[in-house]
């Protein structure tokens, strides 16, 4: 891994917005899920949260390619799961729905802890779903469709939120508010990927890494990767 390539993905790391998410609701289409993930990336999230009650739909994620390696997927068995979590986190839940108490997504404080949730294709949002979440919100259209496909929809509210926490400087930190643990992670799995590979497969630790991003490990570390 060269210096350059380490110190950009410290920088990335220290805008991740550890508070702000995504919590896709049966999002089936792999370009679809492609593309949020992809969106999550460029607005600095960490994670987002999907419920794929089906096993088949956990291969999805495969199809983001690489913004699927900087961008966390938690899966969630249903609703109610996915939104005990998020709740947990002191979490406002959001969700794409027209209703009568539905708010302009423009008109929204995304600077506090907040969840986006965006229906699947066919169903859209669930009924469990806009019954445990705290506020319905739109996209205003003045044209003849009535929704957008989930990607744009999921680009649009996430760059609202990126603008206002910018505004607020909430991707200006001097320190992640990612766990060193974390941290050290996705330097390791980023910047070696080869290598990370083979110390999983041999269920070695990861070793530490010198300012520079260069693996820092005992003779012992090296010859245990080199062992057939």
């Amino acid at each position: 891994m060269s210096p350059e390539r380490f110190q950009k993905i410290q920088q990335v790391l220290k805008a991740r917005q550890t508070d702000l998410t995504l919590c896709l609701e049966e999002v089936h289409k792999p370009n679809n899920v492609s593309a949020v993930i992809r969106t999550a990336d460029a607005a600095g999230l960490h994670k987002i949260h999907a419920v794929w009650p089906k096993q088949a739909m956990r291969t999805l994620t495969h199809t983001s390619a690489g913004a699927r390696n900087w961008v966390e997927v938690e899966t969630h068995n249903s609703s109610q799961q996915a939104f005990a979590e998020l709740k947990a986190q002191g979490m406002q839940i959001l969700v794409t729905n027209l209703s009568d108490n539905a708010v302009d997504f423009r008109e929204i404080d995304y600077t506090l802890p907040t969840a986006i949730v965006l229906g699947g294709e066919k169903h859209g949002i669930s009924e469990q779903a806009l019954q445990m979440a705290d506020q319905d919100i739109i996209i205003p259209m003045v044209g003849m469709v009535q929704s957008l496909n989930v990607s744009v929809a999921s680009a649009l509210i996430l760059f609202e939120a990126q603008r206002q926490r910018q505004l607020k400087g909430m991707y200006d930190k001097q320190q992640s508010s990612l766990a060193p643990e974390a941290i050290h992670k996705i330097l390791f799995e980023r910047g070696h990927p080869v290598l990370a590979k083979v110390a999983k497969r041999k269920k070695l630790p990861y070793p530490p890494l010198d300012d520079e991003g260069q693996i820092n490990a005992p003779k012992e570390w090296w010859a245990a990767m080199q062992r057939k």
